[in-house]
């Protein structure tokens, strides 16, 4: 059984190779048969009129030596008839097939008639005949002419020669398809055991080899399946690290203070503390699921999606309201620049954005800070813009804040209770929105949220 591309390539070739050479050479028989007749015809009665011209111009005493002889120099029989049906046969060699003419035939020839074989019926090849009217001393005889068996053999030669040419063609074309199957086979088979490797976990797997073919295309793009798969691969470990560690912190407190609880009398004031931080950080746990679970459901499209009318700066100010015991415990000042404005969208899913996006302000702005809302209508879109005076974020991490579990700083970020995980939500809800999230950022300048949201 052939299981190797690069056999069934050259047996394939070898075949359509041979089938070819055997279908062509009974296809030229069957198509040039009739034209290779005819021109056989013509050369024989081209010969013949030379040789009745030249008889007639020599005049030679003997007419058999004379036949004799022209037969010695020509690869064709000499049939000579008289006018009583009498035949004299010539040759290069004696005679050992006798070839009859039909008397009807011999007669008309006699008679001046010229006779050709029919080429519309099935006549050999070698029974090809020319018949001609010959005078000889006031006698009146049929000549007639026909291949010899040497020119058979000719045309044996000339087929094996044929055959043995084609052979060698066949034989160099073989050899060369063996060589250039291997140059094409060879990719193939490092993509065979780049994909093995692949599959056992290995993303490190590249095809090394530069082509500008189909193969080459195929190469490219496994190799940009192999990276974006090793990309995937680190996110994976990066956030199974990530929850690992946003769930060990406080299941590690946790233990502690309760252990803590359990071992000894403690003062009523440090029991209540340590209850206090066993509380926080089991609602920091609580968070930390919440926004997983969310997460995972909107990435999933799992999470329902209900577009209704929503008025959008009524949702804004909602969220603003919310949020006073946070931002007036800071002294903070709150902005509203809000028109009315009605969109299609899903109300929880917003609320979620405009909440985190302003408790981020809150929890990064100083106290005395400000806080300002606006919003900016095109005419097919419209903008939410949350700007705040806080700590701001550094340049070179603009594009990762959207990253989950990603915490420009994270001493900082554990002491306001973060989990890096509220912007990636913000980020994949707008995104199912259709809309676009923009950041303009700078160290100790603040932070402006740019939401763009389509209109109806």
């Amino acid at each position: 059984m052939i299981k190797t591309l690069y056999l069934r390539t050259v047996l394939t070739f070898i075949g359509v190779v041979i089938l070819s050479i055997i279908a062509s050479y009974f296809i030229s028989l069957s198509l040039f048969e009739t034209e290779m007749t005819e021109l056989l015809q013509e050369e024989m009665a081209v010969v013949g009129k030379q040789v009745i011209s030249f008889y007639e111009t020599q005049a030679p005493p003997d007419k058999d030596v004379y036949f004799r002889n022209i037969a010695k120099f020509n690869s064709y029989w000499f049939l000579l008839y008289d006018d009583s049906g009498g035949r004299q046969a010539f040759a290069p060699h004696d005679i050992k097939e006798r070839r009859e003419i039909s008397p009807d035939v011999v007669r008309s020839v006699v008679q001046g008639g010229v006779y050709r074989s029919p080429l519309d019926e099935n006549v050999e090849y070698m029974q090809t005949t020319i018949g001609l009217p010959l005078q000889i001393d006031s006698k009146r005889y049929a000549l007639f002419i026909q291949p010899a068996p040497e020119n058979q053999q000719h045309e044996k030669k000339a087929i094996f020669y044929l055959v043995t040419v084609l052979s060698i063609v066949l034989g160099v074309g073989s050899l060369l398809i063996l060589i250039f199957s291997r140059y094409l086979v060879k990719p193939l088979v490092q993509m065979t055991s780049a994909t093995k490797r692949l599959a056992k976990g290995d993303f490190d797997a590249r095809i090394r080899f530069t082509r500008k073919d189909e193969l080459g295309t195929l190469a490219d793009s496994f190799n940009h399946m192999a990276q974006k798969l090793q990309e995937i691969e680190q996110m994976r470990q990066d956030f199974v690290s990530n929850v690992s560690h946003e769930i060990q912190s406080p299941l590690t407190s946790i233990k502690g203070f309760s252990k803590a609880l359990h071992e000894g009398e403690l003062p009523d004031d440090t029991r209540k503390r340590y209850l206090q931080i066993i509380h926080e950080e089991s609602e920091r746990l609580s968070r930390l699921s919440e926004n997983l679970l969310r997460l995972a459901s909107l990435e999933a499209k799992h999470h329902p999606f209900r577009p209704f009318p929503y008025a959008l700066d009524e949702g804004l100010r909602h969220a603003v309201i919310a949020a006073e015991p946070l931002w007036s415990a800071k002294g903070l000042t709150v902005e509203l620049d809000l028109r009315p404005i009605i969109l299609i969208a899903d109300s929880d899913q917003l609320s979620q954005v405009w909440t985190n996006l302003l408790g981020n302000a809150i929890k990064y702005t100083p106290p005395g800070g400000t806080i300002s809302l606006s919003l900016t209508e095109a005419e097919n879109s419209v903008t939410v813009s949350i700007r705040d005076t806080g700590i701001g974020i550094p340049a070179e991490d603009l594009d990762k804040i959207y990253e989950r579990f990603y915490k420009v700083d994270k001493a900082r970020d554990r002491s306001v209770g973060g989990n890096g995980l509220g912007l990636a939500i913000v980020k994949t809800i707008i995104s199912i929105h259709g809309g676009e999230i923009a950041l303009e950022s700078a160290v100790g300048q603040g932070s402006t949220f740019s939401v763009t949201l389509p209109k109806p």
